[in-house]
């Protein structure tokens, strides 16, 4: 049973909640969620040996289970489990749209929570005085980065300044889906602000609640909504808007809808200004000479131009993320924009700063239009279950009759092949495997007449903590083919493709899932992980290291 109505879940909470869970539907729904986790995620063996984290020990996790005393509390062991796996994909959510804001955020610049967006609607400037960067020193008394260390579990992402940077978004945003007691807030709270003059302001700021608070699921003597269900792209969103499904269009083949559940990367909405955004967050500080070329109307799927430095032109172009509203379309943009920056740049900059991923596809067809050589993408080692084999099988037989390309019906061959041999000899993952194509090397794109139409020239490519999943893939891919340089930070380190299930019969809730692993050509070394060919944790290190989130 698929969930396709985005308020099913708030309605179901409104009518039903008379009464608390008892503590066999707690354990039950824990187990539910720990055989969830045991059975399709992939990253298993990685957490236990490189990080230490056995999910199979739950007999702590139960002690907990059995000593919650109301459902809220039982919602905070759930969403502690899965935030113990230190995976920036996976997250326990509540069936909840319920949020409370303060009408501002905060972002970490060189350690300090400074204010970086004013919802002036609701904060008018004649009474609150503040502007974008103050810095936070206290919310009712209690210290910023004191109560920040306390919201990291909420929003855990593979490293801890990821981690750091999205929790920030926290202390102004409390969001129910991801927050069991969002709503232990006062009216009003009284926030101190540090002025770039050293000065302070205090400010009563109230506030804002929306959506329909959650306090207690209810008792069932039959199981509410079954068994285990995938779910279909359910985040957090920081808009006010109730956790979404984002539903397959009914129109596209069966065959099509389960090669896009195998290939999604791409993380929840956050908060984070300009994730996922069109425009450069770096926006104001452009080139005095940039020409705009692509971000003209919000409907652009990029933000691109081109500007002159030393006697060069350089051609820029945003990559937002890999999941565009229409994928052909963004496809015939990009193209048009290199074979412009072809023929008129010496240089090209590639911003995918704060890029939450997509799809693996769109992915690899972008890069497809930078490499000018053969190239190697980034494989994955899969969970091998017996329901993936299930589920490629039929979408094998539908691509038959459908009469499907033939490059359809031998990349599900290979995969349904390469998940049957795993999942006989009993291994937990496939070998590194391509998800979008029956081989991991790849050509240059080209034209109908075979002429190489990809970038050919120098490129350098922009990197954040918060370019994740598709976007860590993206930056594994420049770096591994030796194509040109990094430049930022670690990206995140959300290494895999990811599914949504529901997590148990009464208590409503779900959770993301990790159901592959990223592979790299070769082991990479850190300080902080064993050598490992994964994105997972530890992300893609830039050739050159910048520290761009400095006060302004």
């Amino acid at each position: 049973m698929r969930l396709g109505c985005r308020l099913l879940l708030p309605t179901l909470v409104a009518t039903l909640c008379y009464a608390q869970l008892t503590i066999d539907q707690k354990v039950s729904d824990f187990q539910a969620l720990a055989a969830l986790y045991a059975k399709r995620y992939a990253p298993y063996e990685w957490k236990r040996d490189a990080l230490g984290i056995d999910l199979f020990s739950i007999a702590p996790w139960l002690a907990q289970v059995q000593a919650t005393k109301n459902d809220l509390d039982f919602y905070e062991v759930m969403q502690q489990y899965v935030a113990s796996l230190n995976d920036a994909h996976d997250v326990y959510q509540l069936p909840s749209n319920f949020q409370a804001s303060l009408n501002f955020t905060v972002d970490i610049y060189e350690g300090k929570l400074l204010v970086d967006s004013i919802n002036r609607t609701r904060l008018p400037a004649a009474e609150f005085g503040f502007v974008n960067g103050y810095e936070l020193v206290s919310i009712d008394g209690q210290d910023s980065q004191k109560q920040l260390d306390g919201l990291l579990r909420y929003e855990v992402a593979a490293n801890p300044r990821s981690t750091r940077r999205l929790a920030a978004q926290l202390l102004t945003f409390r969001p129910q889906v991801l927050m069991p007691h969002a709503a232990d807030v006062p009216e009003i709270s009284v926030v101190l602000f540090r002025r770039p003059d050293g000065g302070m302001e205090t400010y009563r700021i109230p506030w804002a609640k929306s959506g329909l608070l959650l306090t207690n699921v209810g008792r069932y003597t039959t199981p509410g909504l079954g068994g285990m269900t995938r779910v279909s792209g359910i985040a957090a969103s920081p808009t006010g808007d109730s956790p979404d499904v984002d539903v397959v269009p009914d129109e596209l083949p069966a065959y099509r809808k389960v090669l896009n559940r195998l290939q999604n990367c791409r993380l929840p909405d956050k908060a984070v200004t300009g994730f996922g955004g069109q425009v450069p967050v770096f926006a104001n500080s452009l080139p005095s000479n940039f020409v705009l070329r692509q971000g003209r109307s919000s409907q652009d799927p990029f933000f691109s131009g081109v500007f002159s430095r030393g006697g060069y032109n350089i051609g820029f172009i945003r990559i937002p993320s890999y999941a565009p509203l229409n994928t052909t379309t963004a496809l015939t943009v990009f193209a048009t924009e290199i074979a412009f920056f072809q023929a008129n740049t010496q240089g090209l900059v590639i911003d995918e700063m704060r890029n939450p991923g997509g799809s693996v596809d769109y992915l690899n067809a972008i890069v497809s239009l930078l490499m000018p050589s053969k190239w190697r993408s980034i494989p994955f080692e899969v969970r091998a279950t017996s329901v993936w084999v299930a589920e490629i099988s039929s979408a094998l037989v539908s691509a038959a009759a459908q009469g499907a390309p033939q490059s359809i019906l031998d990349q599900l061959q290979m995969i349904k092949d390469e998940l049957v041999a795993a999942n006989s000899a009993m291994r937990g993952r496939t070998k590194p495997i391509p998800l979008d194509d029956v081989t991991i090397d790849r050509d240059p794109a080209k034209d109908s007449k075979g002429n190489v139409i990809a970038y050919t020239k120098p490129l350098i490519v922009l990197v954040d903590e918060m370019s994740a999943s598709g976007g860590d893939a993206f930056a594994a891919t420049i770096q591994d083919n030796l194509r040109g340089p990094l430049l930022g930070w670690r990206t995140m380190g959300a290494g895999g493709t990811v599914e949504t299930w529901e997590a148990g019969s009464y208590s409503l809730g779900f959770s993301n899932v990790t159901t592959s692993l990223m592979n790299r050509k070769n082991d990479i070394k850190t300080a902080e992980d064993p050598p490992a060919p994964y994105v997972e944790n530890i992300g893609v290190r830039p050739d050159i290291e910048v520290e761009y989130m400095l006060a302004r």
